[in-house]
């Protein structure tokens, strides 16, 4: 209901602005670039779920392999404790908690292609676990919103960026990109708990995440010693030997077992191309609307009006150029790099601006497409409180990344 409530609600204030631009400014061009906003929106929608096909085919059939052969399930042993005390409502030793796994860290290693069709494969098992097939469970909820909160360890992507535009140490970010992402995260598991009344100082759970504090620490020390040429080189490297590790345990597990690899494989792969499809009118949807609201100009009445504020309150308003990628980060993925390469463009990459811009890219995922994307695959049309606890991850993730980038590069 809340997703149906903010859809519409793009739609009306694009409406709403672009008559006010059409009658006190005189903007007569003002309604075609928000028709054409759609049109064009739409097939980037589309453009974007086909890009899927390839690499959601590729995963979902070595996750098949994977499920069958018992790889999964071993490696679920690890976080089983943990999960359990988040995921009360999934039995004991079901294959999805080795799917969750995957997703989460394939999204802490910015692999993006393989967290994707990873997380899908973890929905659809919630889904089958799920009593109302339309209505999102607290597994669910909770999944999702690890997801949006975007934790990541190595935010390739943004220092490649960096480096193009010239920044002088382009990984200057990495430290403050982590921090911020920690904070997004760990509000998004708080705020769930809190509303599925999860006892977050259960012993297993304070275990967990106080080790997860001190293993993400100990990276942090260890990158903050190297050069950036060091960090980018190390962090490619790293990436992509144990993304293709991954690979070849799926496939050297279903031969130990046994099992035919290959027709395993195309099993698995078939569900690609069906998912993708699901994912089509979700996607195009909640995209268009955001389109929308965009070219009506909405976006930029948000951002004066947020300056306005925090200069009223006689506050440091530095970081406001660099807030539409903050804002526009849970809309759109693609929105925001945009934002934040024209951000570094136009004010500098070494600027305080152009940097805060990169901690605020990196400090959460893309709350609306997350949940267009993840729920529209598995059919959920009742989102329940899953957009208002994304959200908050995405604030606290805001938030820490404006006072993070202060004490780093004020």
């Amino acid at each position: 209901m809340a997703l149906n409530y903010i859809w519409i609600g793009f739609f009306v204030v694009a409406y709403i602005v672009g008559l006010i631009k059409l009658i006190f400014l005189g903007d007569t061009e003002i309604f075609t670039v928000l028709v054409q906003s759609t049109f064009d929106m739409a097939k980037t929608a589309v453009e974007i779920s086909l890009g899927l096909i390839g690499v959601m085919t590729l995963w979902l059939g070595l996750m098949k392999v994977g499920e069958k052969s018992g790889l999964i399930n071993k490696i679920a042993k690890i976080i089983r404790p943990l999960f359990h005390k988040l995921f009360p409502q999934i039995p004991k030793n079901h294959p999805v908690f080795g799917s969750i796994l995957m997703n989460i860290s394939a999204n802490m290693l910015g692999l993006d292609n393989a967290a994707t069709p990873l997380g899908l494969k973890a929905m659809k098992q919630l889904q089958d676990l799920n009593p109302n097939k339309e209505t999102a469970t607290n597994s669910q909820i909770m999944f999702l919103v690890m997801n949006t909160s975007g934790l990541m360890l190595i935010p390739i992507s943004v220092m490649m960026f960096r480096t193009q535009l010239g920044a002088v140490n382009p990984s200057d970010v990495f430290i403050p990109i982590m921090l911020a992402t920690f904070f997004s995260t760990l509000a998004g598991i708080i705020t769930v708990s809190i509303i599925q009344k999860i006892n977050l100082f259960n012993k297993v759970i304070l275990a967990y995440l106080g080790g997860l504090t001190v293993f993400m620490i100990s990276i942090i020390v260890y990158f903050s010693q190297l050069s950036p040429e060091e960090i980018s080189k190390i962090s490619i490297i790293f990436s992509n030997v144990l993304l293709f590790t991954i690979i070849i345990g799926f496939l050297s597990s279903g031969f130990y077992k046994k099992i035919d690899v290959y027709s395993t494989f195309i099993e698995g792969a078939k569900e690609g191309f069906k998912t993708v499809i699901l994912i089509i009118p979700y996607l195009v949807g909640i995209l268009v609307s955001i389109a929308v609201f965009r070219a009506s100009g909405a976006m930029d009445i948000v951002i004066l009006g947020l300056q306005k504020a925090v200069e009223f309150l006689h506050l440091n308003s530095d970081f406001i150029p660099a807030l539409p990628v903050a804002l526009m980060k849970p809309l759109s993925g693609s929105g925001a790099r945009g934002l934040m390469v024209e951000t570094m463009t136009n004010y500098g990459a070494d600027s305080f601006v152009g940097k805060l811009s990169c901690v605020f890219q990196g400090s959460t995922d893309t709350t609306f497409y997350i949940i267009a994307v993840y729920f529209g695959a598995v059919g959920i049309k009742r989102t329940r409180y899953a957009i208002t606890a994304g959200l908050i991850a995405d604030f606290a993730g805001a938030v820490a990344a404006i006072f993070i980038a202060y004490m780093f590069f004020y």
